[in-house]
């Protein structure tokens, strides 16, 4: 068995790719500070795969903690680097934060690579590198843009230091998946997205609001140059996102890069308004929605979405799941986590 190690693996994203990872055949080393996420879900992904990932409480941020952890557990091919604070607002009210643990947890984990001979890294990179583009849909080619919140820095930071690191380092291969919008959950309720206090994101807000945890959703803003003049973005299931990693992986394993970094847009390719987001969860869940819409919101992009036709020829990967059961898989999940 291939041995990998997923850092953020007890997260959102981090889980569902450790989910597949072991329904493929692959040993994973899970470590995870736990300041985002919950240590049941460990015991949830065995649930899923009859399989308990190795898991490690460790913060790579702080470097002792992570070479510590890849010394007890030697031979580790691959990792997957998922770890990282990750919400917009809090990156703009605390900058220092997102510097400190995005950048300081990549370096330890490119001086662990080395260090231990690891060949592979998959980095969790963002479509806000893309800014709002001049030209739509994006490509893996169109310019990078300044960015609109440190945390959004923290990603264009990384991408190039990952470029230094890699042109001077042989033995190590990287590929940057440039995600756009991940929602949904596992279809069989026992992971999701579970956002501590109040969501950051579109899809738990509409969860929680359609449970009644929360009285209202706000649509921030209906008078963008769009059809229904609500926001566009390309929303991506959570499960295709996942085996996005393991393309991506399984073409490093195979020496079939065409350069030591390679960047891959993952999304659907289509955008999706806000409104058009409302009408399928209702739709694909009978219950209503209560939304208001209000003023824009500082920092929001008005529309963006993929062009995947690099991912899908050069990964052979291509979004899959139907936006509708993406969503009711969201509703299940937040079904399961209001009893």
């Amino acid at each position: 068995m291939k041995k990998i190690m997923v850092t953020g693996g007890a997260g959102f994203i981090g889980s569902h790719t450790v989910v597949e990872l072991q329904q493929k055949g692959y040993e994973v080393f899970i470590v995870d500070n736990l300041s985002n996420s919950n240590p049941d879900v460990i015991d949830n992904i065995a649930k899923i795969t009859g399989v308990k990932p190795v898991f490690g409480k460790v913060d790579v941020s702080e470097k002792k903690e992570l070479f510590d952890f890849l010394k007890q557990h030697p031979g580790i091919e691959s990792v997957i680097h998922f770890a990282a604070s990750k919400a917009v607002g809090e990156s703009v009210e605390k900058p220092l934060k997102y510097y400190r643990n995005n950048i300081n947890g990549l370096i330890n984990v490119l001086e662990a690579m080395k260090e231990f001979g690891i060949k592979n890294l998959v980095f969790s990179s963002s479509c806000t590198v893309y800014g709002q583009p001049k030209k739509l849909p994006v490509t893996e080619n169109s310019p990078i843009q300044p960015a609109l919140s440190p945390y959004g820095n923290t990603k264009q930071i990384n991408e190039e230091i990952i470029h230094d690191f890699v042109a001077v380092t042989p033995s190590i291969n990287a590929i940057a998946l440039r995600y756009f919008n991940p929602i949904g959950a596992h279809p069989s309720s026992l992971i999701g997205e579970l956002p501590i206090g109040v969501p950051a994101n579109l899809i738990p807000y509409i969860t929680q609001t359609a449970a009644g945890i929360r009285e209202c959703l706000s649509v921030f803003g209906n008078d963008y140059d769009t059809p229904d003049g609500t926001p566009i973005r390309d929303y991506i299931d959570i499960i295709d996102l996942a085996n996005a990693h393991i393309a991506a992986i399984n073409r490093m394993e195979e020496g079939k890069q065409k350069g030591r970094l390679e960047f891959f847009n993952i999304g659907t390719g289509r955008g999706l308004t806000v409104l058009e987001l409302i009408n399928a969860f209702e739709k694909a869940t009978g219950v209503k929605l209560n939304y208001k819409i209000v003023g824009r919101r500082a920092g929001d992009i008005e529309k963006v979405w993929a062009d995947t036709s690099l991912a899908n020829n050069e990964l052979g990967w291509k979004a899959k799941v139907p936006i509708e059961e993406t969503l009711l898989n969201a509703w299940k999940w937040q079904q399961h986590i209001s009893k």
